[in-house]
C-alpha cells in the first residue's frame, strides 16, 4: 500500500470512528477554504463543508500551466454552483490543433445528501464539468467530519478525472472524453469508470490562516501527455500528495500557495461577498419623520369637520402641502385627489429607495403630518414611468396605534390592504413640478467580451451620455450615445462561422464601426388597459444591434405570486456603425411567459417563442433574489436549432448577476449593476434585448414581494 492510499485509508478510519471523539457538528468552519477549481475544498480536491448561505465567490488560481478563474455561489445552505474558465497553456489538441493553448468554459454543481452531526460526518455529492468539453469533467462523493472547531478530515471517492489515479474499482464503462462542442450534459459518463480514493486534512491554525495537506485521486493524464488526445506536456506529476496554506487578508479577500504533486507550486487569489454580510455595514440616511398622532374628536372637534373636502382648492393645497414634506426625500409626488373627507389617494415615484415599503413608509408618515385629521385612508399609488404598479391601503389609526409597538411591522402587513391601482381619475390635482420631466445623465461605462479563443478578455472603457423627457405619464423618450475612450474590442480578428442569420456573432463588426455609437433612441408607452393587466409599447432604435416596434401585455394580480406575459417585436437589424441606418435583415419575434416566485426567494420564469434568428424553442430562468436587492441566476435557451448548427456550446445559456449600488456606497439607492455571463455568443437563442420589460417593474410593489422586505416600511 502507498503512503497516499494509507493516508487515504486513515482518514476514512477517523471519519468513521469520529463520534467518539467529536465536537459540536459544523464549529467554527464557517467560510471553509476554497480548492483550486474555485469551489469548496483543500488544495485540488472537494471538501463536504459548505459556504455560507448567499456567498458568492470569484477566484483565481495558477499553478504548472493551468490559470482556473472560478465564479461559485452558494444558492442554499446545501446547493453549490460554479462556472469555471480555465486555460491550458501550451496544451495542444489532437482535433483542435489551431490554438497554442485551449481555453475552457465548465459547470459544476455539488449538492449535501446530509449535514455534520456529533456523530455523523456531512455527505456531499458532486458534478464536476457537467455540460462542457469533457475535459475537467468529474465526480464525487465526500465526507467531512470537523473536531474541536479547527480541524476538518474529508475522504471522498472520485470518478472521471477524479477517478484517474490508483483506482479502487469500476462501476462500468466510461465513454471517452467527446471535446468537440460541448455544451451538452454528459449523462452517460457520471458516475461511470474507475472510482478511486482522496482524502484532505483542514487545520484552521488561526483565524486567518488555514494549513492543509491532501491525497489527490487526479492523475492529470491530458496534462501530463498520458491522455490519449493531448500532444505536449505541461504538468509534472511526481506525487499525489499536495499541501497548501490560505490566507484571509480581509473580510473579502483571501490568498494561497500551495505546493502540488511533488513539483509544482501554485498560487490563488479569492473575492468573496455575501447579500447578507454588506461590505459597507449601515447606511447613512435621514431618518423618517414622525407619525403625527391626531387628537381626539373630543379634544379638538374642530380639527375633525369634513367640510374642507368640498373646497375647490383642497386638492391643489394638500398636494403642495405633501411635496414640501417629502422635499429631498427622494420621494416625487405625481398627484393627489380627495375621494372624500375620509380618503386621500396619492401617486408617488420612489427614486432613492431600492426597498419599495421604505418608500410606502415613508409617503404614510409625510400623509400623516399633512393631512387632515377626518382622513382615516391612505391610497398610495406607487408608479414606475407613469405607469400606476399597485394601489396600498393603510388605515391612519393602524399607523398611530402600531409605530411603537415591538412587532409593528408585521402588524401593519397583516393590517394593509393590496389592490389592483385604478386609471389615474383626470381630477386629480397634478403635481406642476414632474411633468414634463427631464433627466440627462453623463457617465462612464464599461463593455467587455470574454471567452473568445483569441483573448480571454477584451474590454471598451468610454463615456455615455443619455437622456429621458416624459411629457405626461406612461410617454417616455429616450436615448444614450457612446464615445469608446481607450480598449481593445475593436482588435478582434475573429469571424463569425454561423450558419444561422448572423443576428450577435457579429459583435465584432459593430464594436469595430460602432464608435461613437447611438446605443438606442425611443419612444415607449405604458398603460393599464383593465384590471390586473399592464401594458407597453416601445419604438424606434431599441438596442445596438437591431431596431423596430416592440410590445407587451402582462397579467399580474397583486396578490398573486404567479403572472402570464405575451410580447410581440418586428425588428430590423441595424447597420455595423450604430448610426441610423438598417441592413435587409428583418424578423419578427415574440413570446409568451410565465412568471412564479417560489419560496426561498426564488424566481422562475419560462418563455416559449420564436428567437432573432427565426428559430423556436424556450427559456428556462432561476434566479435567487435577496431582501437587500442581490440577484442571482442562471438560464438556459433550447430551440429547434440543432447542436450542430448552434455550433461551440451546442444551445445558450449563463449566469446573470445584479447588484445593489447602495451596498458599496452606504446609502439607499436604486440603481444597480447588472451582468450577464455566456460562455460563448452564438446566434441561436438570441432574445431582443429592449428596455422596460414590465415584470420587475410591476412585482416589486405587489404583496409577495413586498413581503420580502417589509420590514424597511418603518425606516
Amino acid at each position: 500500500m502507498t503512503i497516499g492510499r494509507k493516508l487515504a485509508t486513515g482518514c476514512c478510519t477517523a471519519l468513521l470512528a469520529a463520534g467518539s471523539v467529536a465536537g459540536p457538528a459544523g464549529a467554527e468552519f464557517d467560510r471553509p477554504p476554497l480548492n483550486l477549481y474555485g469551489v469548496t475544498g483543500a488544495v485540488d480536491m472537494p471538501t463536504a463543508l459548505e459556504q455560507p448561505e448567499g456567498e458568492l465567490s470569484g477566484s483565481v488560481s495558477h499553478f504548472g500551466n493551468i490559470t482556473r478563474g472560478t465564479l461559485t455561489f452558494q444558492a442554499l445552505p446545501w446547493l453549490q454552483g460554479s462556472f469555471r474558465y480555465s486555460q491550458f497553456s501550451g496544451l495542444r489538441l489532437e482535433d483542435n490543433p489551431g490554438y497554442e493553448d485551449y481555453l475552457d468554459r465548465s459547470f459544476d454543481v455539488s449538492v449535501r445528501l446530509l449535514s455534520e452531526t456529533r456523530w455523523r460526518p456531512a455527505l456531499k455529492l458532486g458534478l464536476q464539468d457537467l455540460a462542457g468539453t469533457g475535459i475537467s469533467s468529474g465526480e464525487y462523493l465526500v465526507a467531512t467530519k470537523t473536531f474541536g472547531g479547527d480541524l476538518a478530515l474529508s475522504a471522498g471517492l472520485g470518478w472521471g478525472r477524479l477517478g484517474s489515479y490508483n483506482p479502487a474499482f469500476s462501476t462500468g464503462t466510461r465513454e471517452p472524453i467527446d471535446n468537440g462542442r460541448g455544451g451538452n450534459f454528459n449523462v452517460d459518463q457520471w458516475f461511470r469508470g474507475d472510482a478511486a480514493p482522496f482524502a484532505s486534512a483542514i487545520w484552521q491554525a488561526t483565524p486567518r490562516l488555514s494549513l492543509m495537506a491532501e491525497y489527490s485521486s487526479d492523475a492529470y493524464d491530458l496534462e501530463t501527455g498520458n491522455g490519449a488526445i493531448a500532444s505536449q506536456r505541461i504538468l509534472d506529476r511526481d506525487s499525489p500528495l499536495n499541501f497548501g496554506a490560505v490566507y484571509r487578508v480581509n473580510d473579502a479577500v483571501t490568498v494561497g500557495g500551495y505546493y502540488l504533486y511533488g513539483s509544482e507550486f501554485g498560487v490563488s487569489l479569492t473575492f468573496q461577498g455575501n447579500p447578507n454580510r454588506p461590505p459597507v455595514q449601515g447606511q447613512v440616511i435621514r431618518a423618517p419623520g414622525p407619525v403625527a398622532p391626531r387628537p381626539s374628536r373630543a379634544s379638538a372637534p374642530e380639527k375633525w369637520i369634513e367640510t374642507w373636502a368640498a373646497r375647490p382648492t383642497a386638492q391643489t393645497t394638500l398636494l403642495g402641502a405633501l411635496e414640501r414634506d417629502l422635499a429631498g426625500s427622494g420621494i416625487d409626488v405625481e398627484s393627489l385627489q380627495v375621494q372624500g373627507p375620509n380618503t386621500v389617494e396619492v401617486r408617488i415615484r420612489n427614486q432613492r429607495y431600492g426597498m419599495a415599503p421604505q418608500a410606502i413608509g415613508r409617503t404614510a408618515r409625510a400623509l400623516s403630518r399633512t393631512m387632515p385629521s377626518s382622513v382615516e385612508t391612505f391610497r398610495i399609488v406607487p408608479s414606475s414611468d407613469g405607469l400606476p404598479l399597485s394601489a396600498i391601503v393603510m388605515r391612519r389609526s393602524d399607523l398611530e396605534a402600531l409605530v411603537l409597538e415591538p412587532d409593528a411591522s408585521a402588524q401593519l402587513f397583516a393590517a394593509t390592504g393590496f389592490a389592483d391601482p385604478p386609471a389615474r381619475d383626470r381630477r386629480a390635482a397634478l403635481s406642476p413640478s414632474v411633468f414634463p420631466r427631464f433627466d440627462w445623465s453623463v457617465g462612464p461605462y464599461v463593455r467587455r467580451v470574454l471567452f473568445e479563443p483569441e483573448e480571454p478578455l477584451r474590454l471598451d472603457v468610454g463615456v455615455r451620455a443619455q437622456a429621458t423627457y416624459e411629457p405626461r405619464p406612461g410617454l417616455v423618450f429616450s436615448g444614450s450615445v457612446t464615445k469608446r475612450i481607450a480598449g481593445n474590442l475593436s482588435d478582434s480578428v475573429r469571424q463569425s462561422n454561423s450558419v444561422l442569420p448572423r443576428v450577435r456573432t457579429n459583435f465584432n463588426l459593430y464594436n469595430e464601426q460602432g464608435d461613437p455609437a447611438l446605443e438606442k433612441l425611443t419612444g415607449a408607452y405604458y398603460f393599464k388597459p383593465g384590471d390586473n393587466l399592464y401594458g407597453r409599447v416601445t419604438v424606434g432604435y431599441l438596442e445596438r444591434m437591431f431596431g423596430g416596434l416592440s410590445t407587451e401585455l402582462l397579467w399580474k394580480p397583486v396578490g398573486s405570486r404567479l403572472a402570464l406575459g405575451a410580447e410581440l417585436n418586428y425588428v430590423h437589424q441595424r447597420d455595423f456603425d450604430t448610426q441610423f441606418g438598417f441592413q435587409d435583415y428583418s424578423v419578427a419575434t415574440g413570446h409568451l411567459s410565465a412568471y412564479y416566485k417560489l419560496p426561498e426567494k426564488f424566481h422562475v420564469q419560462l418563455d416559449v417563442g420564436r428567437y432573432l434568428a427565426g428559430d423556436v424553442g424556450a427559456t428556462l430562468s432561476l434566479h435567487r433574489e435577496f431582501a437587500n436587492g442581490w440577484r442571482i441566476g442562471v438560464f438556459a435557451t433550447k430551440t429547434d436549432v440543432s447542436a450542430e448548427e448552434f455550433g461551440e456550446g451546442s444551445f445558450d445559456k449563463g449566469i446573470t448577476l445584479e447588484i445593489p449600488v447602495g451596498q458599496f456606497l452606504g446609502r439607499p439607492s436604486k440603481t444597480t449593476a447588472s451582468t450577464t455571463l455566456r460562455p460563448i455568443t452564438r446566434d441561436g437563442g438570441a432574445r431582443l434585448e429592449v428596455d422596460g420589460r414590465l415584470y420587475d417593474r410591476v412585482r416589486d410593489y405587489h404583496r409577495p414581494d413586498m413581503q420580502d422586505s417589509w420590514g424597511t416600511v418603518w425606516r
